[in-house]
């Protein structure tokens, strides 16, 4: 299997920085329905993740996401194999991984993208061997 994490990421990301408050994420999870923000530097760089598990409700709502945010990420090269992807998230027991081109964010790939793989897998499987 040779798909790249390109053929199968979410190219429209949305992101934050870590100056911005917990309110203020919490309103960009809901308008986008998004359920973890990449959080970046000026200029598009990764530097942690948020996802709704973080945003708990005892949080002070001017709280900085920097404070709260997951620091420890994991990036794959949106040229890298989806195989890696997958061995990544499962080692790590993480849901996404933030992709980058050139230390850039660039897209997300979530365990429901990867998913996708196995769909057509047996989708092409099914229709070469029909029972």
């Amino acid at each position: 299997m040779n798909v790249k994490v390109e053929h199968l990421m979410t190219r429209v990301v949305v992101t934050s920085e870590a100056h911005r408050t917990v309110r203020h994420i919490r309103e960009i999870m809901e308008k986008n329905s998004v359920s973890a923000l990449p959080i970046v530097s000026a200029d598009g760089q990764p530097l942690g993740i948020v996802s709704t598990t973080d945003l708990l409700p005892e949080l002070e709502e001017n709280t900085a996401v920097g404070q709260i945010m997951t620091k420890n990420i994991y990036t794959i090269s949106m040229y890298g194999d989806v195989s890696t992807a997958a061995r990544v998230m499962r080692n790590h027991r993480i849901h996404r991984l933030i992709v980058t081109d050139e230390n850039r964010v660039v897209g997300i790939l979530s365990a429901f993208d990867l998913l996708k793989v196995m769909e057509d897998h047996r989708y092409i499987e099914d229709k070469a061997n029909p029972s």
